[in-house]
């Protein structure tokens, strides 16, 4: 796990900073503006942002300057959600990207979301990026992943009034400590996030010719019209039509991902006019107990870190008539193959290891098929 330390030529990454990333397992990485030669390619091994400095300073009379780079990292980081923050004038840098990105005209999702508790334990944080003239506000956030703090008071600092020196203080440590330990506990989804987020735009046209063997898969399911279906996974929410067909008009379809970039691609396809889309984790629905009537879910569970608490979680939220699909579209040996590798004995997804994980969670395996053009099970909810 590395995070990518975002700083002015000239400056050399604070001793402090190194050391509190490195008491949470994260190594650093530095990208120096404003040309950003240093900066990775993609966000493949970046788990979060540090801001430290801003490739454009203010003029003595406040003003800001006409153009601001916006490096494609910093605008990368906002899109797919790895966690950033940005300290000093770091903050200025951080705005304008965010800006840029509000600014960009792309479509976005609506969702209802719930406000939950800062992570960073800001006590007096917004929502939305600040203005970079003159930084109004001190602290603000944007989306659930990205901070910014103009400064933290230090003792014998009076309130708005900027502490002298480069030093980061205590107050500073304790923030940066908060950081790295979201940063490391976010690590999988940040990396799950990072890599569909630059593949999101492609995804439908790249893989919609699988579209009538996922429709075949969703007749599996035998669905009752009139339930909740939810697609575990969606991506650009290929089979919400599918869904929507089984469950009827007075049914309900929900596609669910951690990725925003795929539901925005899904939006952008139209899946909004067969059901809702939800940024959620798979193992923490927000849904109610024994509430869904149908799971679908394509290539997923066999990638998640804790499939045991996935499925547990998916058996809470289905009711006792329910049912759950997995599935894949290409069957196991043909997906060995095809990365070179033999049948792994330990796959979750071999028969004499799924059918015990699927007991043991609160499920029973009814159907199983390894063919060589799709992988399907279906389970029910055990009695």
């Amino acid at each position: 796990m590395a995070v990518v330390v975002v700083q002015d030529p000239s400056a050399e990454t604070p001793p402090l900073v190194r050391e509190v990333l490195a008491s949470a397992g994260l190594a650093t990485r530095t990208v120096r503006l404003p040309d950003g030669e240093e900066a990775p390619a993609d966000l493949s091994g970046v788990d979060g942002l540090i801001i430290l400095g801003s490739p454009c300073s203010a003029p003595p009379d406040g003003a800001l300057p006409a153009a601001t780079p916006d490096p494609a990292l910093v605008r990368d980081a906002l899109a797919a959600e790895v966690p950033v923050l940005a300290l000093g004038d770091g903050t200025r840098l951080l705005a304008e990207c965010a800006g840029a990105a509000a600014n960009s005209g792309a479509a976005r999702p609506s969702l209802r979301t719930q406000r939950a508790a800062d992570p960073l334990e800001l006590p007096a944080v917004a929502d939305g990026p600040t203005s970079c003239d003159g930084h109004p506000e001190q602290a603000f956030r944007i989306g659930a992943s990205a901070w910014g703090v103009r400064f933290l008071p230090q003792e014998g600092t009076e309130a708005g009034e900027s502490p002298s020196g480069p030093a980061l203080g205590p107050l500073e440590e304790e923030l940066l400590g908060r950081f790295a330990a979201l940063v490391a506990a976010r690590a999988e989804h940040t990396a799950t996030r990072a890599f569909f987020t630059r593949r999101a735009d492609a995804w439908e046209e790249r893989f919609a010719y699988q579209t009538p063997v996922y429709e075949a898969a969703v007749a599996r399911m035998r669905l009752t019209p009139g339930g909740l279906a939810v697609d575990l996974g969606c991506g650009t929410g290929r089979v919400m039509p599918a869904l929507r067909t089984q469950v009827g008009p007075a049914g309900q379809v929900l596609g669910c991902d951690i990725t925003p970039a795929m539901l925005t691609a899904a939006a952008r396809h139209g899946r909004t006019r067969h059901g809702h889309l939800l940024a959620a984790d798979c193992t923490r629905l927000p849904l109610p107990r024994a509430s869904v009537h149908g799971i679908f879910s394509a290539g997923l569970l066999d990638h998640l870190a804790d499939p045991y608490a996935a499925l547990r979680e998916w058996a809470r939220v289905t009711a006792p008539n329910g049912v759950l699909l997995l599935f894949h579209p290409s069957g196991r040996a043909e997906r060995a193959a095809r990365h070179g590798r033999p049948l792994n004995p330990d796959d979750l997804l071999a028969e004499n290891n799924l059918c015990p994980a699927l007991e043991t969670t609160g499920w029973h395996l009814d159907e199983y098929e390894d063919a060589s053009g799709h992988f399907l099970a279906r389970a029910v909810p055990r009695g």
